[in-house]
């Protein structure tokens, strides 16, 4: 083996922020896709909020800071941001919660921090846990897939409840929470979380014939439509290996270990890793290149962390889902992880 040492100029990738973030708003459309299918016109409605709603603040902020604001908008960045937003909340969420997570995350997690590049945290987590942890209720009211739902919603009475907290049938969005037989559930993550803490044993749980229709027909088909976007963004190089294996793995060995140990009381890796925020929170959070780890050995140690910890607050926290929270506290590791993962200089 040679050591070819290269002078400059060196060749470019080709590649600047604006395509990188339209590319990975590209790679939404399939996750977006299906949670239209399955709840409805709700994710549109919220994504027309989330977006309108980053645009105006990024103008506004820039503006008051006297920046140039058509660059700005152009590298897209807030766009994804509110896009990320609106695939992560619940698709009837009141209107007004939803522009005050948007409104958050690009003054307060982004803009207040100096800007794009500048930011510690990932702001759409930012915005998203301050509603989870202001609003639990509604922030935990998701609906069952149409396919099985007792009420449909045409775009009108999507856009009713979302904008007035009722149908035009004066129906709440409690109420839509309904299967075809008229009784509730709620998502997977949460039903196993709420039934185990009272004695119900896990493969009765997952046998269930409602619950199958709710995690086999539904969330896993959001969990791979997001997958699908990942691999697509592997195969266009715009996000590392390292930190989406590494997180997938952790939570998949945690989780098998678990069940092995504890079959009655934790489910298997497959409903873990394709349900709830697994996937969207593996290619396309914990992926972003501002607050995640910039070393090769850095994401592995980052993307491992957060599916441990995804685990963990899954099983033994508060909420039945732990991406978020994962994400927000790895992002204060960062500097230290990158600080003692870094490769050694060549000669050194």
């Amino acid at each position: 083996m040679s050591f070819a040492i290269a002078i400059s100029p060196h060749g470019h990738s080709q590649k600047n922020t604006s395509s990188v973030m339209r590319w990975t708003i590209f790679a939404l459309v399939p996750g977006i896709a299906a949670q239209c299918y399955l709840f409805g016109w709700g994710v549109l409605f919220q994504l027309l909020l989330t977006v309108s709603t980053a645009l105006i603040c990024e103008t506004v902020i820039l503006r008051l800071r006297g920046f140039a604001i058509l660059p700005s908008l152009r590298d897209s960045s807030a766009i994804l941001t509110a896009a990320l937003i609106a695939v992560a909340i619940p698709p009837l969420l009141p209107w007004w919660m939803t522009v005050l997570a948007t409104a958050f995350a690009i003054t307060i997690a982004k803009q207040l921090y100096g800007g794009l590049g500048q930011n510690p945290f990932n702001p759409a987590m930012v915005g998203y846990v301050l509603l989870l942890v202001s609003f639990p209720v509604p922030m935990t009211t998701w609906q069952v897939p149409q396919s099985i739902a007792s009420q449909t919603l045409s775009p009108s009475d999507t856009a009713s409840i979302i904008f007035n907290g009722q149908t035009t049938g004066g129906l709440t969005s409690y109420q839509l929470k309904s299967l075809v037989d008229g009784t509730t559930m709620a998502t997977p993550l949460d039903h196993l979380k709420t039934e185990s803490g009272r004695g119900h044993a896990m493969n009765e749980l997952v046998s269930a014939p409602n619950f199958k229709a709710i995690s086999d027909d539904g969330w896993r088909w959001i969990n791979l439509s997001f997958l699908a976007g990942g691999i697509l963004l592997f195969l266009l190089r715009i996000i590392p290996w390292q930190t989406p294996v590494a997180m997938l793995t952790t939570l998949g060995i945690t989780s098998g270990l678990a069940h092995y140990v504890a079959p009655l009381q934790f489910s298997v890796p497959e409903i873990e890793l394709l349900s709830g925020a697994t996937m969207l929170g593996a290619f396309f959070i914990i992926t972003d290149p501002v607050t995640g780890s910039t070393t090769a050995r850095g994401r592995l140690i980052f993307g491992a962390l957060v599916g441990a910890l995804v685990f963990i607050i899954r099983h033994f926290g508060g909420y039945p889902d732990g991406v978020a929270f994962s994400v927000l506290l790895c992002n204060i590791l960062v500097p230290l992880i990158d600080k003692y993962s870094q490769s050694r200089v060549y000669g050194h």
